[in-house]
């Protein structure tokens, strides 16, 4: 298993050649075609007013102003990809929102890399519930950058959140190839006691013995909890010097409001890692 095709969401954000850069990275070691994707945001523009006249001047200024920036994000990222020596990339331009056009794209990739929501850095072109949107419609694993904190790794010490679940177990599949490629992967369990049929006699014995199938390092670890347990395993990634969470991202979706459960929601807020979701 391997990762062949990988999409990244390209912008005018300060982390948008964060994100390039370990797109790069995961694409030159993973030996795969690299997209890097902007978007215009001209259709949720022109939706949102269906007053708007195509021969209207100002119309015409502001649709060749989301054009420009979407044209410098793409420029960055050719740029970018071409240093770091990838061997097969492309860059494009999608006409639509964050949302419609990465996530229509994301279906005919292995992986999606996008950025955490900054709320203090708006964008024309991307909704703030864009990071979920990706993880709960798109079909695919998607790895999501923090807009903040200092890291120069990802995936070299992964932490995985593992529960049993359905969610959690298709994320550990999803990230397999960059498992396999880490120095030593982490496994954390809370609170047991909550689904001790889930977890068996020997909770994490069963996911470790998984992971070692696949020629993987890993160190299982129980925890408990009585506080949050998405701040728990913030806090359990620090300790660890943790470089990527692992987890499967929960909830469901009414059109474009996303229901997230509550360790999904604190992560997707409150990361300081780049964290791998799948749902």
């Amino acid at each position: 298993m391997s990762y062949k095709t990988i999409l990244v969401h390209v912008d005018e954000s300060d982390r948008s050649s964060l994100r390039v850069k370990f797109a790069a990275e995961i694409a030159r070691s993973e030996e795969a075609h690299l997209i890097g994707t902007a978007v215009t945001g001209v259709s949720r523009f022109i939706y949102q007013d269906g007053n708007i006249s195509a021969s209207d001047p100002n119309l015409t200024i502001h649709l060749n102003f989301l054009r420009e920036r979407a044209e410098k994000a793409v420029d960055e990222f050719n740029k970018i990809v071409d240093h770091i020596g990838v061997p097969s990339f492309e860059s494009s331009i999608a006409n639509d929102e964050a949302g419609g056009g990465i996530g229509l794209q994301a279906r005919y990739s292995d992986l999606v890399i996008v950025g955490q929501t900054n709320r203090d850095e708006p964008s024309p072109s991307v909704l703030p519930d864009f990071p979920e949107y990706i993880v709960m419609n798109s079909g695919r694993p998607a790895l999501i950058i923090p807009y903040a904190g200092d890291f120069h790794s990802v995936a070299k010490r992964p932490l995985i959140s593992w529960d049993a679940s359905r969610e959690a177990t298709r994320a550990v599949t999803d990230a397999i190839p960059l498992l396999k490629k880490a120095d030593l992967v982490q496994v954390a369990i809370f609170n047991t006691k909550s689904t001790p049929d889930a977890h068996g006699e020997q909770p994490g014995a069963d996911i470790a013995l998984y992971l070692a199938r696949h020629g993987i390092r890993v160190e299982v670890s129980v925890h408990k909890t009585s506080t949050d347990i998405g701040n728990a395993l913030l806090s359990l990634a620090h300790d660890l010097d943790s470089d990527m969470i692992v987890m499967g991202g929960y909830g469901h979706s009414r059109f474009r409001e996303m229901i997230m459960g509550g360790v999904t929601r604190t992560i997707l807020e409150s990361m300081t890692v780049p964290v791998f979701m799948s749902h």
